[in-house]
């Protein structure tokens, strides 16, 4: 019995297996979560997500401003940010009356950035319509260029398409203000100022030998622009543009047109090559026109022909002919043998030398040197030739300005050729007489006309306004007096029984000198092609002027100097005359004529 309670109390006290096991894998119950513990939580999850934004912001900043800030800053410059060169325009070219002769006007060029235009690929044939070219066209021009940013496709376009431009706003497709050359005065001009290029730099005559004068030197700024390509902000001012000198030239606007007519009225009737004329001031040697035919027209940039863009007054050479025979006159004066009076004999009108024949219009006999000049005897002013001292006669023709450049300021002039004494031969002698074996250019040959016309002193030739001419320069020739003795021998010649009567103006004493030159080619003398020349003085009285006259080929039965150029040496002067007293009176010292 007590055995068997000692069982049972042993079984109750020891739990059972099951029930032990069953107690421990039951978990043990949560409490339910509180709003506040719900609150607290997504504040957590917030906090950590605004952190990590936070985080990315940063480095992303980071990134930006100094791991790729350099990049960036490139193409955010490349797409707003613009370095303009602001133009500088052109200095203006006036004649010596303050008329403009050369002026610079604005204009706009097209230009594209090829990566930016790429995009308006569909509106291509819009812009190059306005051209008259193809979508193709531009293709071609910016494919083979994709890295550039800036590339023209028209330069210097009218007013009118500047517009229409505007109107279509291509993206891509921008307007650049520039400066295009204009001159007013075109073909009459056109030998002495020369022309510029697209760029606005000079190409020839005064454009170029002014150029570092009248080049204005351009700007450079850097600004912000919009998509249009407009300048919404100024960054930076790196220059600023200075535009070039104004200058005034020595060049008559009204002469030179006077000239020009009558050259092409010249050229016309006689169906001449070619002709040309220079207007110089034979007190100042101031260049008051030069004119050439053909001429071209500055402003066409289409035009150019260097056959009529050629200055053939300063450029091309030729024997002067008997328009040469002044100086040989003041050869023999200055040699102290000679008098004006004093006779030559030219015999039968012709004179045989060294194998050649030198003949006369016709048979004078015995002349004095007034007529050698009157009826240009070339036999007597052979004779008178080889009676001088070879090197005095070439001294005078050195200090007369032959055999070299006339200095005119002018690019492209020609020295002329002008032998040494010591080369010379009794033929070569005897023949630079009456103007064969020499070679000058017209403005040379103008150029020793002034001292003629003015007391035996040449003067520097200029192109500018000379108020007070620069006596200090000058040389003396001749004696005034020889000078003078010639200018009157020059007289008789446009006078009756002169050679030169065509040039004759009534109320006006006129001098000067005809010429009639064989071209020279493949080592012979042409029978068919010549010179026609006339270099004139007026008025005889206090002379002012000095216009040489060169006639290329004329054709026909007219072809000497008194037949062609003379009548235009006389066609210049009337409407020259007229204006003297306002050339006078620009001098210190007026003098009415």
């Amino acid at each position: 019995m007590i055995a068997a309670r000692s069982r049972r109390r042993s079984r109750s006290a020891v739990p059972e297996p099951r029930a032990k096991h069953s107690s421990q894998n039951t978990p043990p119950r949560r409490a339910a979560p509180t709003l506040e513990s719900l609150i607290a939580a997504r504040q957590r999850w917030i906090w950590l997500l605004f952190s990590l934004c936070i985080l990315l912001l940063v480095w992303r900043a980071v990134s930006l401003q100094v791991t790729h800030g350099d990049f960036l800053q490139a193409q955010a410059d490349a797409r707003l940010l613009r370095d303009l060169v602001l133009p500088a325009h052109r200095g203006m070219l006036q004649d010596r009356n303050g008329q403009p002769l050369a002026v610079s006007v604005p204009v706009d060029s097209v230009w594209v950035n090829p990566s930016e235009v790429l995009a308006a690929r569909a509106r291509w044939d819009e812009l190059m319509t306005l051209f008259g070219q193809t979508a193709a066209d531009l293709e071609a021009l910016i494919k083979p260029r994709m890295q550039r940013g800036f590339l023209y496709v028209q330069r210097h376009i009218s007013p009118t398409l500047s517009a229409q431009i505007r109107t279509l706003d291509i993206p891509g497709v921008y307007l650049q203000k520039e400066y295009r050359r204009y001159y007013p005065a075109a073909e009459v001009t056109a030998h002495v100022l020369g022309f510029t290029s697209v760029d606005d730099s000079g190409q020839e005559g005064t454009e170029l030998a002014l150029e570092a004068r009248l080049q204005g030197h351009p700007g450079k700024r850097r600004v912000i622009q919009n998509r249009q390509g407009q300048s919404i902000a100024l960054v930076q001012q790196f220059e600023t543009a200075h535009p070039g000198e104004d200058i005034r030239l020595s060049v008559d606007r009204r002469l030179a047109s006077i000239a020009h007519q009558a050259l092409a009225r010249a050229v016309q009737q006689h169906q001449a090559k070619a002709a040309s004329a220079v207007i110089l001031d034979a007190h100042s040697g101031e260049i008051l026109a030069l004119n050439n035919i053909p001429s071209y027209n500055p402003n066409d940039r289409t035009d150019r022909n260097s056959d009529h863009y050629r200055n053939r007054a300063l450029t091309d050479l030729f024997e002067p002919g008997s328009t040469f025979k002044p100086f040989t006159i003041a050869a023999a004066l200055a040699s102290g043998n000679y008098t004006p009076a004093t006779q030559i004999n030219t015999g039968n009108g012709h004179f045989n030398i060294g194998g050649y024949r030198i003949e006369d219009a016709a048979a004078y006999g015995r002349i004095d040197l007034h007529t050698i000049l009157k009826k240009s005897s070339n036999v007597g002013a052979a004779k008178i030739a080889l009676s001088l001292s070879a090197e005095h006669f070439w001294n005078l023709l050195d200090a007369a300005g032959f055999g070299r450049a006339p200095n005119s300021g002018l690019p492209g002039e020609a020295a002329g050729q002008l032998p040494y004494f010591s080369d010379w031969e009794q033929t070569r002698q005897a023949t630079l007489g009456f103007g064969y074996g020499i070679n000058v250019s017209l403005l040379q040959l103008a150029h020793a006309y002034t001292a003629l016309a003015n007391q035996g002193k040449l003067v520097p030739l200029s192109l500018f306004p000379q108020s007070h001419p620069n006596a200090n320069n000058s040389i003396q020739v001749m004696p005034a007096e020889h000078a003078h003795a010639i200018l009157l021998m020059l007289e008789s010649v446009t006078q009756a029984g002169g050679t030169g009567q065509q040039a004759a103006i009534a109320g006006y004493r006129i001098a000067g000198k005809t010429g009639t030159a064989r071209k020279f080619l493949h080592g012979r003398y042409l029978e068919d092609r010549h010179l026609s020349l006339f270099v004139g003085i007026a008025p005889v009285v206090n002379p002012r002027l000095v216009v040489a006259v060169m006639v290329d080929e004329p054709q026909g039965e007219k072809y000497y100097g008194g037949q062609v150029a003379a009548p235009v040496f006389a066609d210049i002067m009337r409407g020259a005359l007229p204006l003297l007293n306002e050339l006078a009176c620009e001098t210190t010292a007026c003098v009415q004529y």
